[in-house]
């Protein structure tokens, strides 16, 4: 599969991704309305979001300068890699 080079098409998926949490949360907190669901949920969303930052910019200009990331898959297979090694 090809990069996406539109940068129309490019903001289409970013504005995509970010109805598909919203919608995704509001559905989630409708489903059990409660203050616990609801600091629950916002709780991992941050947490993933810091992962996500560590696989894409902690590892690539810190640990390991040779990485260079292209998705998330690339950073499962960088990181059983040097697990075997390590």
């Amino acid at each position: 599969m090809a990069d996406i080079t539109s940068t129309k098409l490019l903001w289409t998926k970013g504005v995509l991704f970010v109805l598909i949490g919203v919608i995704s949360s509001l559905l989630l907190l409708w489903e059990s309305p409660s203050l616990k669901v609801a600091l629950l949920l916002a709780l991992a969303v941050w947490a993933f979001c810091r992962a996500y930052y560590f696989a894409f910019y902690v590892i690539e200009h810190y640990a390991d300068p040779s990485y260079r990331f292209s998705g998330l898959m690339s950073f499962i297979g960088y990181a059983s890699r040097r697990r075997t090694r390590g």
